[in-house]
């Protein structure tokens, strides 16, 4: 996929993002929340600042030359984004608003043309909302029944029990390949394998995942991958579904509109072609543009070298966190997971740790993380999580254990 074209260097990295400059308060900013927004390289805060200084137009509809620099602009960044995730062509990568949409696109054009009352889909305890609501507005509409595989003791996917389910012949397997809150990496390919041999479509929730690991969607033999480009440095607003093409080809249009039509009568209307049809109306052109620029900067830097230095990251903070008496780590180990730390403190809530960290410059988040009914089998209500991404280095992570000393402080 994409090997690193220069040494993994952190120094000379944080110095292509602006924002780890800006201090907060007193306190230099430590940006520790990249699970629910990357920050942004000037490369791709640049790219789309050209395309509105310089070639602003709508695309696919003039013979202009503005149009059709933008046209090839946004076309460029579908091509990167395929290329990133290895695709087979670029008209097998959708654009979509975010994971959400692209999720949300499935269940509203494949599964709604595919699946029947009594068809089983399975999924995981451990999926955000993203990757539940939908299917659970599918079941309360045409009657499909919704199965989970079960979390492990240790935090991973059930394999054991997951053989069991798929004996219900299931039509499709959705899954997270990353959680967002227990940093647990599933193994996807032997996931899909076994999906396919028992007759199943297989989604990938990859919004986690694609920021942080090589993922090779042929490798993989994904039917379906989400992802949005927020997550992996790019700008929000914008994601993308990859489906195989005959699976694209075969479903209906998700939208009505511009764009997404041939042609259009008063009765009637025939479908564009992959992937225009699901792309109704004007689209998030400078995000497209932007979502190039950040998957072209990831690919040069190299996924396996950014993956090392997550890993390595990763495994200080557990170390360095599980120091700290009272505190509770949720997940597996370093060596099973992706750069997340989701943790709790005895008798201190986790919206007050945040807030006390944020004293010091720590971005954390606190909360459920979109996805309750994981907190609901781990038996909590919320968890701070501190994630980490490219830009961050060991020191900070030291700063925040010595903010986590001052929240215990605080609270006696």
């Amino acid at each position: 996929m994409s090997q690193s074209k220069t040494p993994f260097d952190v120094g000379l990295l944080r110095a292509d993002f602006p924002i780890l400059d800006r201090e907060i308060g007193t306190a230099k900013l430590i940006y520790l929340d990249s699970a629910a927004t990357a920050q942004k390289p000037t490369v791709v805060i640049e790219a789309m600042n050209d395309f509105y200084r310089l070639s602003n137009a709508n695309i696919h509809r003039g013979v202009h030359t503005l149009a059709e620099e933008a046209t090839a602009m946004y076309e460029k960044g579908r091509e990167q984004v395929a290329n990133f995730i290895n695709a087979a062509s670029a008209r097998e990568v959708i654009f979509t608003r975010n994971t959400t949409e692209s999720i949300n696109l499935v269940a509203h054009t494949w599964a709604r043309a595919n699946l029947n009352a009594g068809d089983v889909i399975l999924l995981t305890e451990m999926e955000h909302h993203s990757n539940l609501v939908p299917w659970q507005i599918l079941a309360a509409e045409r009657g499909v029944r919704l199965e989970f595989v079960p979390v492990t003791e240790d935090y991973l996917f059930d394999m054991d029990a997951y053989g069991e389910l798929l004996k219900l012949e299931p039509k499709l397997v959705a899954f997270t390949q990353m959680s967002n809150v227990l940093g647990t990496i599933t193994p996807a390919k032997e996931i899909i394998k076994l999906a396919h041999d028992a007759g199943a479509i297989a989604l990938v929730d990859a919004a986690q995942s694609v920021p942080h690991l090589p993922v090779d969607v042929q490798a993989l033999d994904a039917d379906f991958l989400a992802f949005s480009a927020h997550k992996m440095l790019g700008p929000s607003g914008i994601g993308a579904l990859y489906g195989k093409m005959d699976l694209l080809k075969a479903m209906p249009p998700f939208l009505g509109g511009g764009d997404m039509i041939k042609t259009v009568h008063l009765r009637s209307f025939v479908a564009n072609q992959v992937p225009y049809k699901f792309e109704a109306g004007t689209p998030a052109i400078a995000e497209a543009i932007g979502f190039g620029a950040a998957a072209e900067y990831l690919q040069n830097i190299g996924m396996n070298a950014l993956m090392a230095h997550e890993h390595e990251l990763t495994k200080y903070a557990l170390e360095r966190l599980e120091e700290i008496p009272s505190i509770k780590v949720f997940g597996p180990s370093a060596e099973n997971k992706g750069g997340v730390a989701s943790f709790t403190m005895e008798g201190i809530h986790p919206h007050d740790i945040a807030q006390i960290l944020d004293g010091e410059g720590i971005a954390v988040r606190a909360g459920h993380h979109c996805a309750q009914p994981l907190h609901e089998k781990i038996g909590i209500p919320a968890t701070t999580r501190a994630s980490f991404y490219l830009y961050n280095t060991k020191e900070e992570i030291d700063a925040l254990v010595a903010g986590i000393y001052k929240v215990k402080e605080i609270f006696g």
